[in-house]
């Protein structure tokens, strides 16, 4: 267990400076490292029809009551117990400027989502680092080292499915830490991120009424397809809610993309397929990895965690498919997962070409 200080993150670079870098044109560049949806939603240009109400040359109605109730209805909560956000990552942001006072502490699982470790630090809080279990326990919580600290802490990350080891937590282990959180004088918040949860269907956002110091946090980036809308959600009790919305701007998502997102959400059915669509894809990539000689651990997201080998073997790796055009989640050397890549799952064609690129390796 450490304790670290803030992290410093750096965006991923654009097509067209990955193409500049490697002599190739910014059209042949697919992104295999930010688990995107391969494909917009069939019913967007239909969404994207006005009339918008309130028209574009207004500010959004601040309060963004049809997409709240929308997503309420989705999640099959109260829309009272629902804050909307640009995107999960403003969540999560809220969840640190309302929780997580200069000097307090955060608990992080690692490997898990850099950005928990981001917000930490830009609050000017300190990271309690606790590594979770290995690769053959599916880098499941170590569950007796995460109450010891839980006393620690103003915040709890976890991340079902946890990104990037595509793995599912079991739901007895997160509801132990519920458990234990609730024993102490001052529970911390325990923050569910729930990202990938189309590709489950299992959710701790029905346990907020008995566990009042829970968050779970949705997105329409993964399953919906809609990452460049920035459109995420929070749901949790009441007390925890309004404490959110007290820090959120009044403007963050656009009209366009609450009206959008509204639309989405009253027709999920198009997130379920996807999901569905994009796991098959997944063992089928999976399979043919490994036949490559390459290593991807189980997963049910739609991204893989591969094993290459040591960090020099994957850093070998990684060049040869960024001159190939194909662009892969890496991890430095004083990562946990150093000597891995992290792939999206896309469409068939472009697995294929990613396979042919990790051929020609």
């Amino acid at each position: 267990m450490v304790h670290q200080k803030s992290q410093v993150y750096t965006w991923e670079p654009s097509n067209a400076a990955i193409a500049d870098r490697y002599g190739l044109r910014p059209q042949e560049i697919l992104r295999f490292d930010t688990n995107t949806s391969p494909v917009a939603p069939d019913f967007l240009s239909e969404a994207l029809r006005g009339p918008f109400e309130p028209p574009l040359n207004e500010y959004p109605d601040s309060s963004y009551a049809e997409l709240t109730d929308a997503a309420a209805a989705y999640f099959g909560v109260e829309p009272s117990g629902v804050v909307v956000g640009a995107g999960a990552d403003e969540v999560l942001d809220l969840v640190a400027k309302a929780f997580l006072p200069a000097g307090a502490a955060a608990l992080v699982p690692v490997p898990t989502y850099s950005m928990y470790g981001v917000f930490t630090g830009q609050r000017a809080a300190r990271i309690v680092s606790v590594p979770r279990r290995g690769a053959a326990d599916g880098y499941a919580l170590d569950l007796p080292a995460v109450r010891a600290r839980l006393g620690d802490v103003s915040i709890v990350w976890l991340c079902n499915p946890n990104n990037p080891t595509g793995s599912e937590e079991d739901p007895s282990a997160i509801e132990a830490v519920l458990d234990a959180a609730a024993d102490l004088p001052a529970p911390p918040l325990v923050v569910v991120d729930e990202a990938y949860f189309e590709f489950i269907g299992r959710t701790v956002a029905g346990w907020r009424s008995r566990h009042p110091n829970l968050l779970a946090v949705r997105t329409l980036s993964k399953a919906f397809g809609l990452s460049g809308l920035r459109v995420g959600f929070g749901i949790g009790s009441r007390a925890v809610i309004e404490r959110l919305e007290r820090v959120r701007p009044p403007g963050s998502i656009s009209t366009v993309s609450a009206h959008v997102g509204a639309r989405a959400l009253q027709a999920p059915e198009y997130a379920r397929s996807n999901a569905a669509a994009l796991s098959q894809e997944r063992e089928w990539l999976a399979a043919r990895l490994s036949e490559t000689g390459w290593a991807p651990a189980p997963s049910v997201t739609n991204f893989l965690l591969v094993r290459i080998g040591d960090h020099e073997a994957a850093e070998r790796a990684t060049d040869g498919l960024l001159h190939a055009g194909i662009v892969p989640r890496t991890f430095g050397p004083a990562n946990p997962l150093r000597g891995h890549l992290r792939l999206t799952v896309r469409s068939r064609t472009e697995n294929e070409r990613l396979l042919a690129a990790v051929r020609r390796l």
